[in-house]
């Protein structure tokens, strides 16, 4: 099973938040995933705000094999 790290979109029309998580890649956007590693919302002014993130759980998938999407890679150069 290959799994990846990417976003998922929850909030309402004109009010994306989005849940960072790890999912099998074959899987659905918004289906089941794996593990809820973390938030992002694009409506927050400072970075800190914008993006929480489970480091110790994003290292954990990582070494297990886990692939960041180009989008989540960006947001976590971002807080680092």
């Amino acid at each position: 099973m290959a799994v990846m790290i990417r976003l998922a979109r929850h909030g309402s029309k004109k009010n994306p938040q989005f849940a960072i998580v790890a999912i099998n890649k074959r899987g659905k956007r918004d289906g089941k995933f794996l593990e809820k590693l973390g938030n992002y919302d694009p409506k927050k002014k400072t970075a800190a705000e914008k993006i929480k993130v489970n480091m110790d759980g994003l290292k954990a998938w990582q070494s297990k094999g886990a692939i960041l999407s180009e989008t989540v890679a960006l947001l976590v150069k971002e807080i680092q």
